[in-house]
């Protein structure tokens, strides 16, 4: 939230304006949100007796009936706005969808939202509070490991715009952010591992002591959900704890004197000076953790290269990382690539690289003073220091798959279908070059490679109900629908979020 003070003065030429803004939000850290027990956030939506949610479809599956049960228990009416986002839907449509659900809801000027999802529904619901009466009120539940370690802790949102990442956005603090790591749970390995970047992140440039947890108890973090797993040791959950706490923790410390990003030397865009070209570049995308990864190891290399980062410091990065199965270099990283991430990142920081690189690990600085040829030299020195590794430093489930990229019915986004539109419902295609995801696959090849289970039962059983009921209503009864069916098929099979 926040709160303008400001004064007006009369000059000799006509009028003087100042003004300050004081932003206030909060964080709990509580174990089972929607357990009835819990009143947190029950009493967000006490004055108003009612709630409008925007959650994330995958989310809503495994825990709208728990969602709905809360809410009807504390005597608040719940109305849930569905949606499917993947990068391809983080757009303008999807972004007017909600505000239509908004609008029919009709949301009161100081009246939360409520936000439940991971870093993407936050995004694009985030922006749509920004915007509806230029300024609504939220709050957030973040589900997945970046939405709890990264996105939660920005006050960032945006949709993208054409072929622009984040083209539209706003800085707009939610109310309250509740920090619910249960959720992680139902959450895949590779999306577990997909977060896993971003703690590594933080802590090699800022915070030793967590970095020492993350290397001591990497695979049991990745293989349990942070120690959310049954059966998952007490002490990989005390040391999850920590980590996370501590992480967020040192973001938030990081973030908050520059919440709107006057200053560009930051810390926490270590691993994102050349990784938004690593991203795109790949015939099939990378995810966001490999792609930072990348750009961590690499730019780790270049600090060893210059003397900033031991030979044992430089070594226990990549190992981690390796460890963790996440990408350190990718077959399409080469020179022309550096150069071009190069100079789209000189014109995102005013003119210089401000490359935040470890030193000495745990620590940070800053690089400007790196030449073409300095760069070119740390890549094939990187290159011959990945042929060690294995895979040559590639990734495990690097490459998005048909639940990280969006999804069309007839070509119209899935939002349309999936919140009552009158249209019957068709076979749901993968939009655009998602159908290719993973080599080549087709759309329902990338279904079955994306769940890990027989999704042609999904999509069949999807397709005949769909057709039944003639539209996605059906998603809060199963596998209904023929958004639900083979939505499902792709997603809840081992993509929960």
């Amino acid at each position: 939230m926040s709160d303008m003070q400001a004064s007006v003065t009369e000059t000799k030429a006509g009028f003087h304006v100042e003004g300050y803004e004081k932003i206030e939000y909060d964080f709990s850290f509580v174990d089972g949100v929607f357990d009835k027990s819990h009143l947190e956030l029950a009493q967000k939506f006490e004055r108003w007796n009612r709630c409008l949610a925007i959650m994330d479809l995958n989310i809503f599956n495994l825990y709208g009936n728990q969602m709905q049960e809360y809410f009807s228990h504390h005597n608040i009416e719940l109305k849930i706005h569905k949606t499917m986002i993947g990068e391809k839907a983080k757009s303008i449509e999807t972004y007017l969808s909600i505000v239509d659900s908004m609008n029919e809801f009709g949301i009161f000027r100081k009246e939360p939202v409520l936000v439940v999802g991971g870093g993407l529904v936050t995004d694009v619901a985030g922006f749509a509070c920004a915007s509806y009466k230029r300024n609504t009120n939220y709050i957030r539940i973040p589900t997945t490991v970046i939405g709890l370690i990264d996105a939660s802790v920005s006050i960032k949102v945006a949709v993208n715009y054409g072929n622009y990442k984040n083209r539209l956005g706003a800085y707009h603090a939610p109310m309250h952010t509740f920090l619910d790591f249960r959720f992680l749970r139902s959450l895949p390995e590779a999306q577990i591992r997909n977060g896993f970047a971003e703690l590594i992140k933080i802590s090699s440039c800022a915070h030793l002591p967590t970095f020492d947890l993350l290397d001591k108890y990497c695979e049991e973090l990745i293989s349990t959900g942070f120690g959310r797993a049954d059966g998952a040791k007490p002490e990989v959950k005390e040391a999850a704890d920590k980590i996370n706490r501590s992480g967020i923790y040192e973001m938030l410390k990081l973030e908050t004197p520059n919440l709107h990003e006057i200053g560009l030397d930051r810390v926490i865009a270590y691993g994102h000076t050349w990784s938004p070209l690593h991203e795109l570049v790949p015939e099939v995308p990378l995810r966001h953790g490999h792609a930072i990864s990348i750009d961590m190891a690499y730019s780790a290399t270049l600090a060893n290269e210059r003397g900033l980062l031991s030979d044992e410091e430089h070594r226990r990065i990549l190992n981690l990382f390796s460890r963790a199965g996440l990408s350190m270099d990718h077959h399409d990283f080469n020179e022309e690539v550096l150069e071009r991430a190069t100079e789209a990142i000189l014109k995102t920081r005013d003119g210089k690289l401000r490359a935040a690189v470890p030193h000495p690990l745990g620590s940070c600085v800053f690089l400007n003073d790196v030449s073409k040829e300095d760069m070119a030299a740390a890549l094939r020195k990187h290159k011959q220091v990945m042929k060690g590794y294995p895979r040559k430093g590639e990734g495990l489930e690097a490459f998005v798959d048909s639940s990280d990229t969006g999804y069309t019915l007839n070509d119209k986004p899935v939002e349309k279908e999936t919140n009552g539109a009158s249209e019957g419902l068709q076979k749901m295609v993968i939009n655009d070059d998602a159908a290719e995801t993973n080599g080549g696959l087709g759309a329902k090849d990338a279904v079955k490679h994306a769940a890990g289970v027989d999704a042609d039962s999904a999509i069949t059983n999807g397709d005949v109900n769909g057709k039944t009921n003639g539209t996605t209503n059906g998603t809060s009864n199963g596998t209904n629908g023929a958004t639900n069916g083979e939505t499902n098929g792709t997603t809840n099979g081992t993509n929960g979020h």
